[in-house]
């Protein structure tokens, strides 16, 4: 005699509409994923982080422009139906790939740079299942940015591999790609002023 296994209905965006304001809901590998507002390390990395590349490469403000730069967008891809939505803490479009606002809370177009912020809840899901997503849809520039250790991570997609650029941290003042045109300052991600102001 044999039992039919019951399977779980599959999340869908309704899930993540229906969770509480304070909470983040993304669909990874199939499952609903839902987390708190991060915690304060995170939240200030993740702002600080966004205020200096979005002001030099957004607005131009003492950098070439040239992007959106936003934060917590909704990725829906269209690459996996096991990951929609995804929700990196910040992404970066071209202007050439996507020079409109866009009005929905979807963003539909793949970014050309992702940053994830880690923390202990997340920490594994983003170097797992996130990361092997991002490759699949074809993100160019991957960041990870620990607070809690102080530490910068960066990579690039190269044939469909993450390839490692650089591993930096503490008050290190680095010009990774793909915002390689204006030096930024590590220590500002730690809620921290840097010694000596950066060369604009």
């Amino acid at each position: 005699m044999t039992h039919a296994i019951e399977s779980r209905p599959h999340p869908t965006y309704a899930d993540i509409e229906a969770l509480a304001p304070n909470l983040i809901g993304e669909i990874l590998g199939g499952e609903l994923v839902v987390r708190p507002r991060p915690a304060g390390p995170h939240a200030v990395a993740a702002s600080n982080l966004g205020a200096v590349i979005g002001s030099r490469f957004a607005l131009g403000l003492g950098g070439p422009g040239g992007w959106q730069i936003i934060d917590e967008p909704e990725l829906n891809l269209g690459v996996d139906p096991r990951f929609e939505v995804v929700v990196p803490d910040l992404a970066g479009w071209r202007l050439e790939v996507m020079p409109d606002r866009v009005e929905t809370a979807q963003f539909h177009t793949v970014p050309q740079w992702v940053c994830e912020v880690l923390s202990p809840g997340t920490r594994l899901r983003d170097r797992t299942l996130k990361l092997g997503f991002y490759a699949r849809a074809g993100v160019e520039h991957l960041w990870f940015v620990d607070p809690l250790v102080e530490s910068l991570e960066v990579y690039a997609l190269d044939g469909g591999r993450w390839v490692v650029i650089g591993v930096w941290g503490a008050d290190d003042t680095v010009a990774p790609p793909p915002f390689d045109a204006v030096p930024l300052p590590l220590s500002w991600l730690w809620g921290r002023r840097p010694a000596e102001p950066p060369p604009a």
